[in-house]
């Protein structure tokens, strides 16, 4: 039996979230752990079937668009599990999360914290309070290379979910940071 926990990654675009649940796990796949790995059904940015960084790292990943698929896709062998891009789940990925931990599971889960108006992002607030460890990375400003803690978005719709990258985003720090910009 493995013991249960709750690893969250935040920070702002650009600043290595997906690299480092990535990173995580390949580690747990190299010591011969049995891992599944999901992704937002709405992140298309790269290719279907995997989770891939900005830096063109990437795994295989089943798409879910909603909890209840994460529940009806989740093998039971599954003691290592990967969520990309968590801030697009609706709340009930907090409780699937913490049932799953109480039930020994590994949970990483990577998102982002703050959406380009800087206020929290969906379930993250609360993903983050429940995690037995948070990661909080920076990424650099793209004005002023300092350390960035904000999603700039580059485009003038104000949609809350508007998926994309360097086409549409930029890493900012606290000052360069105009947000709803």
């Amino acid at each position: 039996m493995y013991r249960g926990g709750i690893e969250v990654i935040c920070g702002c675009m650009f600043s290595g979230k997906t690299e480092e649940l990535l990173r995580r796990i390949r580690r747990a796949e190299l010591a011969r752990l049995p891992v599944q790995l999901f992704k937002h059904a709405i992140d298309t940015r790269y290719t279907d079937g995997h989770v891939e960084s900005h830096s063109s790292m990437r795994l295989p990943a089943i798409g879910a668009m909603t909890v209840s698929e994460i529940r009806e896709k989740l093998n039971p062998q599954a003691w290592i599990i990967g969520i990309d891009e968590a801030q697009f789940y609706e709340p009930g990925i907090v409780d699937l999360v913490v049932d799953l931990a109480n039930r020994g599971r590994r949970i990483i889960i990577a998102g982002l914290d703050t959406d380009f108006r800087g206020k929290p992002f969906g379930p993250m607030p609360q993903l983050m309070a429940v995690a037995d460890d948070v990661t909080k990375i920076q990424a650099v400003c793209m004005v002023c290379g300092s350390p960035a803690t904000c999603t700039q978005r580059t485009t003038t719709s104000q949609d809350l979910v508007v998926v994309g990258a360097t086409d549409s985003y930029e890493a900012r720090c606290r000052q360069c940071f105009r947000p709803g910009v």
